[in-house]
């Protein structure tokens, strides 16, 4: 199936140069558009953003989606947060969070995502996982609801979404099954999943493909306990006589594994002035059509309830933990 998605067809792509080239191209469209307004001129000082600093509130929205998925109740599934991950980093490939807020396109990837994926909650139960009052709660729904289509546009009408769980999934099983050298496949879970969930905050899905990802869980997982997961590869997945292809597939496990290491979580002091400056730069009247509309009770981020902080772990140069 994810052969002849629309995912391997037009959101895979070649190397990161494309897609920082992508997000510097909406950052600059955006600011060209303020500019044409006429109500600024270039001399004016405006409190743009810079790519650079774009990058990092989206890494910073980033975590928060994660964990609001991950405080939501009733529990939600992994593939859902998945999909919204996934729509939130599509969407702003694209468009500048100084046209759309990305507190207001991160809640509403969310809510997409659990129709998409067929996790029914109704509009109600996803408003109540929202740390505020029954009417700020119908503020933001109506938000929500506003800016859906825009996302889907914004998507091209691409919502499925190939997320590496399933195939994780299927690789434990095959393990459970073919691999005799392995006693508990299950013992590699839980670093796994952990991962998988940090490879969420990178641009892999972006770049690699979900049955990919899902081995290079494994692979990862499997190395820590020091297991040798090279007989697999070579027996198990008939890679011995296909030199070619297993050359690619280790190294882009290599490159994911370095990916994931290399993550580095935005600085809160750093977050902190971002946002102030985000914050002033869509409470200016800019003329722009598409400006996000601020609504009271939904300003602030006390809006989404948080799980306790959950300490960020130091990984070493070999990408363990």
């Amino acid at each position: 199936m994810f052969n002849s998605s629309t995912q391997k067809k037009c959101w895979i792509f070649h190397n990161e140069g494309i897609l920082e080239n992508m997000r510097n191209e909406a950052n600059q469209k955006f600011r060209s558009k303020v500019l044409a307004s006429r109500k600024f001129s270039p001399n004016d000082s405006l409190p743009l953003l810079e790519p650079h600093e774009e990058k990092v509130l989206c890494k910073y929205y980033e975590k928060r989606l994660l964990d609001f998925c991950s405080a939501f109740k009733p529990t939600m599934p992994k593939s859902v947060m998945g999909t919204a991950s996934m729509y939130f980093k599509r969407f702003y490939l694209n468009n500048s969070l100084m046209e759309y807020h990305p507190r207001t396109i991160m809640l509403t990837s969310v809510y997409l995502a659990c129709k998409v994926d067929e996790f029914n909650v109704s509009s109600s139960q996803f408003v109540a996982n929202l740390w505020e009052s029954a009417a700020a709660q119908e503020k933001a729904l109506e938000q929500i609801l506003e800016y859906e289509l825009l996302l889907i546009q914004q998507l091209n009408f691409h919502l499925i979404i190939h997320n590496p769980f399933r195939p994780f999934e299927g690789f434990l099983i095959d393990l459970k099954t073919r691999c005799s050298a392995l006693e508990n496949p299950e013992a590699l879970r839980k670093t796994a999943d952990e991962f998988l969930s940090r490879e969420t905050m990178t641009d892999a899905g972006l770049l690699f493909t979900p049955s990919q990802i899902a081995l290079t869980a494994i692979h990862f997982s499997a190395s820590r306990i020091g297991i040798n997961m090279e007989s697999y590869l070579m027996e198990c997945l008939l890679l011995k006589d296909n030199k070619e292809c297993l050359s690619k597939l280790v190294e882009a496990i290599r490159c994911i594994k370095m990916m994931v290491k290399k993550y580095d979580p935005p600085k809160l002091e750093e977050v902190n002035l971002l946002k102030q400056k985000l914050e002033h730069f869509h409470s200016l009247d800019l003329g722009v059509s598409t400006s996000l509309k601020r609504r009271k009770g939904y300003e602030e981020d006390g809006t989404v309830s948080k799980k306790p902080k959950v300490e960020e772990e130091e990984w070493s140069d070999d990408g363990t933990l």
